[in-house]
């Protein structure tokens, strides 16, 4: 079966010094939803602009649908479309009148514009608005309008870079979706970056995680999370330093993993039951314990394992809004 996407052993080193892909691969198969999480500086932008052939590798190979992305660039580009997290549709236009530049752009014919643009209006949800400026529209109306763009072509696969960022939870279903719709309708394969877990969880067929540059874990939303095994218990601490904590933790025999992030100690244990009053007892021994919580990992858990942090995107998140924002107003 010819692959969505083929990397071997990829590598990206801007001026020589800051390897931003060290060594990435990584297969697709077509029609599949595959999410890429990392956090910010991971190489999720990077490794999507390789593939989307806006910039070279320094090394190692990539493909799409068979053809490499630096030597077949033209081929490739005929097969994908892609959308940044920058805003990629003009204001001062209504949202139809961009489709109709995006349209041209991409050499569709002029006897079939008409059909093409409304159908994407349809897919999106938008043919009530579009004769409306687009500096009218709301977050999500625009972010659709951009997907849509990207619709035009009916592309192999889409390229989307962190695709709902900064709307709020009923904008960003919205657009998940319409997003499976078209592809379901028709074969396309998707692949996404995002700072938000419950996408990668609701919406990914696979999911890769990156972290300086590397693949550190991949699965299944499930996979991911039976990886981890066991139960965690979340105990929130009060005062003192918790390295000697998570040392002696550790070298418990029933504890699996133990991170320390912003006050809080999450344990994995196989049985957190058993476990939990000698936990308590000999964590009481060196700091005051506050609120006990215990869940099955989740997808945020087998994140926090593999990259060492959770994935918090609310400072990116918040400059993207805010310039976005500003390019509305004019």
């Amino acid at each position: 079966m010819e692959l969505a996407v083929s990397t071997e052993e990829l590598v990206k080193i801007y001026e020589g010094k800051v390897r931003a892909l060290d060594g990435v691969s990584l297969s697709v198969e077509p029609g599949k939803s595959f999410a890429l999480l990392g956090p910010n500086g991971a190489g999720k932008t990077t490794l999507m602009r390789i593939l989307t052939t806006q910039i070279r590798p320094t090394s190692g190979k990539a493909s799409v649908f068979g053809f490499d992305v630096v030597h077949e660039g033209s081929e490739v580009r005929k097969l994908i479309s892609y959308v940044p997290q920058e805003m990629s549709v003009w204001t001062d236009i209504s949202g139809y009148e961009n489709l109709l530049i995006y349209s041209k752009i991409f050499g569709i014919p002029r006897g079939e514009r008409e059909r093409v643009i409304e159908e994407v209006l349809e897919h999106m949800g938008l043919i009530d608005v579009k004769d409306d400026l687009v500096r009218t529209y709301s977050g999500g109306m625009i972010r659709r309008l951009e997907i849509a763009c990207a619709m035009l072509i009916k592309p192999k696969i889409m390229f989307l870079d962190e695709p709902t960022i900064g709307l709020d939870p009923g904008a960003r279903k919205s657009v998940w979706e319409r997003l499976n719709i078209f592809k379901r309708e028709h074969g396309v394969t998707i692949f996404f970056n995002t700072h938000y877990m419950d996408e990668a969880d609701l919406y990914s067929d696979e999911i890769a995680i990156i972290n300086r540059g590397r693949i550190v874990a991949r699965g299944t939303a499930e996979e991911l999370k039976r990886s981890l095994g066991g139960e965690m218990i979340t105990l929130e601490m009060k005062g003192n330093d918790n390295q000697e904590i998570i040392q002696e933790l550790r070298s418990l025999s029933f504890v699996l993993d133990v991170v320390s992030e912003d006050g809080r100690l999450s344990i994995l244990v196989r049985d957190a039951e058993s476990t939990l009053p000698q936990l308590i007892d000999l964590v009481r021994n060196w700091a005051s314990v506050g609120r006990i919580s215990i869940n099955k990992p989740t997808l945020d858990d087998v994140f926090l394992k593999y990259a060492g942090e959770r994935l918090e995107g609310r400072g990116r998140i918040g400059e993207i809004v805010h310039v976005r924002r500003m390019i509305r107003r004019g």
